[in-house]
Order: structure tokens, then sequence, then C-alpha cells
């Protein structure tokens, strides 16, 4: 494996990822931000946040898979989400966690969450940024 994650003593833990990535593979590879459309580019989960989270996960691990990788493989992920506020943490969870369900992973690379005013369709809640490391 290239990726060991873990969660230094001194650091809280949180329930949606670990505090650290250390990578030792040779490719990198950087993920444009995948938002909540399909295939089609048509907008999954209109103004519900945990469904277009789960879609943003789903794209990113069908780019990953496109590059032979996998959730395993990720070192960083950062989350843009519109008008986040402390009620998002629990919508954003819930969409996690149900990407987690149905990948059949368990998601724990470091994420970074970034409130925004805005993304590129006013139709989309949420974008993710993803970093991985491959051998």
């Amino acid at each position: 494996m290239t990726v060991h994650l873990m969660n230094p003593k001194g650091l809280p833990k949180v329930p949606t990822h670990q505090q650290v990535a250390v990578a030792t593979g040779s490719k990198l590879v950087f993920l444009a931000g995948q938002v909540a459309w399909d295939a089609d580019g048509t907008t999954v989960g209109a103004g519900d946040l945990a469904a277009q989270v789960e879609q943003c996960y789903l794209n990113v691990a069908a780019a990953l898979a496109a590059v032979d990788g996998s959730f395993d493989d990720l070192v960083k992920l950062t989350l843009y989400v519109v008008d986040w506020s402390g009620d998002s943490m629990g919508q954003l969870v819930e969409g996690i966690g149900r990407a987690a369900a149905r990948l059949g992973v368990t998601p724990a690379a470091p994420i970074t969450g970034i409130g925004v005013s805005a993304l590129a369709a006013p139709d989309l809640l949420v974008e993710v940024e993803a970093t991985a490391v491959l051998d």
C-alpha cells in the first residue's frame, strides 16, 4: 500500500477522516473538482447536500478507477461547500457514509472543508477535489 493514514497523538479524532496521510508511491494523481453531475451532466440531488456529496464521491471513485486507483490511494480531499453552516456537517457526514456504503470503502484520507459562496452552476452545493498516490 502506498498510503499510510494515521491520527497522531495530540490531534482530535474526527468521524470522516484521518488527520495525516503519508504517501510513498511514484504516480501522483490530481483530480479536477468533482460535482454532483452524473455521466450525462445532469445534476443529482438538487437541493440535497447529502445526495450531492454522495454523487461527488462516486465521481471521485470513477475517476480513480480510470487510472487503476481506488479510495485506498487517496492522500487528500478538499470539499468546497456552498453556504456552509454548522447544520451542514450532519448532511456532509451522511453523504460520505452513503457513498462509502455504495462503494464498499472506508474513506479516511485527510479532508479540508471550505465554505464558499457559489460553485460553477447555481444548483451545485458541493465540489470535491482529490489527490491520490499510486505505485
